[in-house]
């Protein structure tokens, strides 16, 4: 989903906007080899009049012949765009792969709910997982309208009952929330999808 995403807002600010999928670029530096049909041979003809005259681009994906007609000049001005339209990218994915992003990828839902398995992790691990949750709690879910948490275990625990509305002073208490739990509880066979089954139980909830 974050890279359909990260696609989405490339081809908008990076090529669309700028006019560089191969083919705006072909109509902007040459014109396209043109066949008509002709009815006393019962076929297509490509007109011939331009063999020999400027070099010549065939595109992979239909076979379409174009001349190219564009000085140098115009070349590299398209060069210089597409090192651009590139520079994009790498700073896109970069953006994409730095911290919570890098884990639990880009939230784009307005309401969200966080189910907590931990496991019998050891108390590292656990330590661990809580920064993750913090990290994406104060990055990411602070953008959003409404969230909850919801640890799974055999007496299920919710941090509220229902997704509240995100602010400062909520994702705060969440983090709060989340570092007081214990490293160990009583956990069931199923108490990973009775915690799903819960979250989805909210109707606001969009992920």
């Amino acid at each position: 989903q974050s890279l359909v995403s990260s696609s989405k807002w490339l081809q908008h600010y990076g090529l669309k906007r700028n006019k560089l999928s191969l083919s705006q670029i072909l109509s902007q530096i040459g014109f396209q080899h043109r066949k008509d049909y002709v009815t006393t041979l019962g076929k297509p003809v490509a007109s011939r009049y331009a063999d020999g005259l400027f070099p010549q681009y065939k595109r992979a994906q239909d076979g379409s012949v174009y001349n190219l007609t564009a000085k140098k000049e115009l070349i590299l001005h398209f060069v210089d765009c597409l090192m651009g339209a590139i520079e994009l990218y790498k700073q896109r994915m970069e953006w994409l792969t730095s911290e919570s992003r890098q884990i639990f990828g880009v939230i784009q839902e307005q309401c969200i709910v966080i189910v907590l398995d931990f496991g019998i992790a050891a108390p590292t691990e656990f330590d661990l997982c809580r920064d993750a949750l913090s990290m994406v709690l104060v990055e990411q879910v602070i953008q959003i309208a409404r969230f909850n948490l919801i640890r799974a275990a055999q007496d299920l625990m919710k941090w509220q009952q229902k997704c509240t509305p995100v602010s400062e002073h909520t994702v705060k208490s969440a983090v709060t929330w989340l570092w007081k739990l214990d490293h160990m509880t009583a956990v069931s066979h199923t108490s990973s999808a009775e915690a799903l089954l819960e979250a989805m139980s909210d109707e606001a909830v969009s992920s």
